[in-house]
């Protein structure tokens, strides 16, 4: 099988994984919604990210837009890259990794691009319906992403002999993603650790 077919096939993989679990929670489940998936250590937890990956945030609707089309600039340039890889003859492994994380960067411009215009309003009580008759619950590039990956990897207590968090609870690893966000984050930590040398060369 030829090279830009491996990457085609990665990059549909992750989008209809990554969209088939956003539309299933985003039309089951009611926001802030939790289901225990592995004890209390992986849960599926409904929220609604405005902004950056793992719920950050960026600037209001006009960074809301700005940052969609950045995503998708910088989804064409990676999209090129690939290209170029493959006519070099690049390795496999490089052009794989690059294609999650273009993978990982559509699925989440389809959310903020289009949900909006899709979907109508999540809220505590109640689920989304798709292709609402009142129609969508935000304008082209102003829709929400769906996260709902929620691995608390170790909770406990700070010791009493602590100055300032003395004896609070904490959380290691609190930030809530989706599909699309760990391609992202798993090509770019394969390419840092496997393929650096390649990129140097």
């Amino acid at each position: 099988m030829k090279k830009q077919h491996w990457a085609i096939i990665m990059v549909l993989l992750i989008l209809v994984v990554d969209q088939a679990t956003k539309i299933l929670v985003k039309t089951s489940m009611h926001l802030d919604e939790m289901i225990s998936v592995l004890g209390d250590r992986v849960f599926i937890y409904f929220v609604e990210n405005p902004g950056f990956a793992f719920g950050m945030t960026f600037g209001g609707a006009l960074g809301k837009i700005a940052l969609t089309l950045f995503r998708l600039v910088a989804s064409v340039l990676i999209g090129i890259y690939i290209h170029k890889l493959i006519k070099r003859d690049a390795p496999l492994d490089v052009i794989l990794g690059l294609s999650a994380i273009l993978a990982g960067a559509a699925g989440n411009i389809i959310d903020s691009a289009f949900y909006g215009l899709i979907f109508n309003e999540s809220t505590y009580g109640s689920v989304a319906e798709f292709l609402p008759e009142g129609g969508g619950y935000a304008p082209f590039l102003q829709g929400r992403v769906v996260d709902m990956i929620y691995c608390p990897v170790l909770r406990g207590t700070f010791p009493e002999w602590l100055p300032i968090w003395s004896g609070e609870p904490f959380t290691f690893f609190k930030p809530i993603f989706n599909i699309a966000d760990s391609a992202i984050t798993i090509g770019v930590f394969y390419l840092l650790i496997f393929q650096h040398k390649f990129f140097k060369d």
